[in-house]
């Protein structure tokens, strides 16, 4: 008996010893204390640090604040698990919950400062690596920054460190309140998720040697509602020398007019989140709407009417205390104090109870401070971030980006001081489909918005879909541009290449694409709003 127990125990050290195969990175002193990384699965040589804290956790006292200095901790952190997302409504299976293969993720939480780090070279402060930060999409009310697409072990193989952080979002991360801005001391309230991204950004610039990265070659990079983010960080003076080279993925270019509505190819049945959606109603805690017949409703409560001759910033502070006040949060510590589900559902509450539709900012605005004007009218008079970017979208996006990407490119070109240049591209790859997930497909559709993903983190490991060795390929052509500019604003290396910067002279794309054999055929030209063998 004994020795049926002492074999039992050598095959239970076995099995645990086989499960934990992680190596751990060399400790690393950072702001708040010490933390130590694990090996990452696939990629050699390679360590992800997950879930650091890169502000104190928002809430409480700190709920609508510019992110604080983060709280101190004991010992040695072991960053091997992703920390809290920004608390946000629950994700259903199908349409992109089952694209990119949800449900391991923390729960949500108003604490989810945190960042995650993928690095060849932690302790190595002399390594000068090349730095990007990955920004999530979601329509600044949903997404995370450890989604499965984001696998950034890729990057790190490349030698570039990839930085992917969570931030406040929708009412949490964007309410703007007269009593916040009487608060704070920059007479503003509202954008709290773009000062999160800067804090961030801050952060690398203080700790990213630690982990081998150069501070002074930072790129930013964020696609739907995240490069829209880019975009504002762009125009921001607050992030100004923070990051010196940017990839905007579908969130436009220049407003121009669409001559093309063909290009748009069902492009809004694929749309994530909705970029434009943070101050409509009906949805997640923002906005009140129709009640569940959809018919209208006479008002039970007459809502004070906005004055005239207010601003955006001024409106939508009014806005949001005609709720707060209605509900009985009419002091900051009231509204400091209350649930999160609370105030996640208020706007919702007061408009089925009250027969008003109600808003409550829940994305960028032009504050004064954090943001002093759109980022078109930055582009036109000048003061947008002068560095390299790239720019482009997918397919069947949210419409035909493709105007607006080049009138941006050719800006550029115009308007640079130092030499910067644009360069525009496409991805036109309809995803491949085996009819195994119609509760995805039947929304998502071809070369849809996000299918881009999977290729620049060359993540398609994690998917369902029947990838060819085509799409193997087009991805590590894809991440080896985007390296390319992390490392040396230009996509194709430094010695330069077929891709050019698109200017009136050149005004052509780099499309992303296989040919009608499935095999890789990305060529420079004009982009394309139909696939030759459609």
């Amino acid at each position: 008996m004994k020795k049926l127990l002492f074999i039992a125990g050598i095959l239970t050290l076995m099995a645990s010893c086989q499960c934990n195969t992680e190596k751990l990175s060399p400790v690393l002193s950072i702001e708040g204390g010490q933390v130590q990384g694990v090996s990452a699965d696939r990629v050699k040589g390679v360590f992800v640090f997950r879930g650091i804290p890169y502000a104190a956790a928002p809430i409480r006292e700190n709920r609508w604040k510019a992110p604080q200095p983060v709280t101190p901790w004991e010992g040695i952190k072991l960053c091997n698990r992703f920390d809290h997302p920004s608390y946000q409504h629950i994700q259903y299976k199908g349409g992109y919950y089952t694209e990119w293969g949800y449900g391991d993720e923390a729960p949500f939480s108003e604490d989810c400062l945190y960042l995650n780090i993928w690095t060849k070279k932690p302790g190595d402060v002399n390594a000068k690596l090349p730095v990007a930060l990955w920004i999530h999409g979601g329509g600044y009310r949903e997404g995370w920054g450890s989604e499965p697409e984001f696998d950034a072990q890729e990057w790190a193989g490349k030698d570039v460190i990839l930085v992917s952080i969570n931030y406040r979002l929708g009412i949490y991360g964007f309410m703007t309140h007269p009593d916040l801005s009487a608060e704070s001391p920059n007479g503003v309230s509202g954008n709290y998720g773009i000062l999160d991204q800067i804090e961030s950004l801050k952060w690398i610039k203080k700790n990213i040697a630690q982990f081998g990265g150069d501070p002074d070659n930072v790129m930013i990079f964020g696609q739907s509602a995240g490069g829209g983010s880019v975009r504002t960080l762009c125009e921001s003076p607050l992030a100004r020398g923070l990051f010196h080279k940017a990839i905007i993925m579908s969130a436009g270019g220049l407003t121009v007019p669409n001559n093309n509505a063909a290009g748009a190819r069902g492009g809004m049945g694929g749309m994530r989140g909705g970029m434009g959606m943070g101050m409509m109603g009906g949805f997640g805690g923002f906005g009140g709407g129709a009640n569940a017949n959809n018919t209208p409703r006479p008002a039970a409560y007459k809502a004070p009417q906005a004055p005239e001759g207010l601003n955006a910033l001024q409106r939508a502070e009014f806005n949001t205390k005609v709720i707060m006040d209605w509900a009985g949060y009419n002091t900051l510590q009231k509204m400091r104090n209350a649930d999160t589900e609370v105030i996640y559902s208020l706007a919702t509450i007061y408009s089925n109870a009250t027969g008003n539709q109600g808003s409550i900012t829940g994305m960028p605005i032009v504050d004064g401070y954090v943001s002093k004007e759109s980022f078109d009218e930055a582009a036109l008079d000048g003061t947008l971030a002068d560095v390299p970017y790239m720019c482009g979208y997918t397919l069947n996006d949210m419409g035909n980006m493709s105007a607006g990407v080049a009138a941006f490119c050719q800006n550029r070109a115009e308007m640079t001081k130092n030499g910067s240049k644009a360069y525009a591209y496409e991805f036109a790859r309809p995803l491949p489909d085996d009819g195994s997930h119609p509760e995805v497909t039947q929304r998502l559709r071809g070369a849809f918005h996000s299918s881009d993903l999977w290729f620049v983190f060359k993540s398609l490991q994690h998917c369902w879909r029947p990838w060819t060795q085509g799409d193997w390929d087009l991805s590590e052509k894809m991440l080896t541009a985007w390296t390319n500019f992390a490392k040396y604003s230009d996509p194709n290396g430094p010695q330069g290449g077929e891709w050019k910067p698109c200017t009136k002279d050149d005004p052509n794309f780099m499309v992303f694409k296989l040919d009608e054999n499935d095999a890789e055929n990305s060529e420079f030209t004009q982009p394309i709003t139909k696939l030759p063998w459609e």
